[in-house]
């Protein structure tokens, strides 16, 4: 007689979902810790710059949207000091989109030779004040999606326009020096700027976008130098791991 085999107690099995889910939460835990992007570390670091750089803001003097869309755009392979000081003058003789818009190119070049690449930004500040004036009525628009419609501008330019002058945060400004101080703090390991903004967006809270650009921006130019960075005067010494970190 044959006898009944004994059916083992069912157990519980994770769904693939589960399973996937599991499985991709692991991974980004491992890859934060990887690239020093751990909320604890990244809240250390913003704590360090709001201690360092409270009142950071654009450098780039300006009076009005337009004003600082025109120096951000003069500011590419540009220190803001340059730009600051053809502004003096420039703002003068171009009060407002339609004089940039209608100016002569020849003379405009000119105007900011100073500034290097003088043709190619003529070209731009120009073709984005015609665009003001045809699309816009006049006025700097105030969404990312707008604004880069206007000829000269990417997401950097429109990044410092919306954030600074409209307090707009779209993504975060990603110059050569956020770029360089991103990766040094192993806040991305990418060197594609679009790459980085979308990952110090994923790491930095939104409220802390706009700040943030300012502070690490200041960081660069007054600590962590490209060549020779001021760790011994860096508040976030101990917070850095940089390969080429000075003694």
């Amino acid at each position: 007689m044959a006898t009944k085999s004994k059916k083992k107690p069912r157990t519980k099995k994770k769904s693939a979902t589960a399973k996937s889910r599991t499985a991709k939460s692991a991974k980004t835990a491992r890859t934060a810790r990887a690239a020093g992007t751990d909320p604890k570390r990244v809240a250390a670091i913003l704590a360090k710059l709001d201690e360092a750089y409270p009142n950071a803001t654009c450098e780039l003097k300006h009076e009005n949207p337009f004003q600082l869309l025109v120096s951000t755009i003069l500011s590419a392979q540009c220190t803001d000091v340059r730009v600051n000081q053809v502004a003096e003058t420039l703002y003068k003789k171009y009060p407002d989109p339609k004089a940039f818009a209608y100016a002569t190119p020849s003379e405009l070049e000119q105007d900011i030779r100073p500034t290097g690449f003088f043709r190619n930004k003529t070209k731009s500040v120009m073709g984005a004040s015609k665009a003001i004036i045809e699309k816009f009525g006049g006025q700097v628009p105030r969404t990312m999606e707008e604004i880069l419609t206007l000829p000269g501008v990417a997401r950097k330019t429109g990044n410092v326009v919306l954030g600074t002058a409209y307090g707009i945060a779209s993504g975060v400004v990603v110059d050569t020096h956020v770029l360089r101080l991103s990766r040094r703090l192993d806040l991305s390991r990418n060197e594609d700027p679009k790459k980085v903004e979308q990952d110090l967006m994923k790491i930095i809270p939104r409220e802390k976008w706009i700040q943030f650009s300012h502070q690490l921006i200041w960081h660069g130019r007054r600590v962590c130098f490209a060549r020779k960075p001021k760790c011994i005067e860096c508040n976030m010494e101990s917070l850095c791991y940089a390969k080429d970190k000075t003694v």
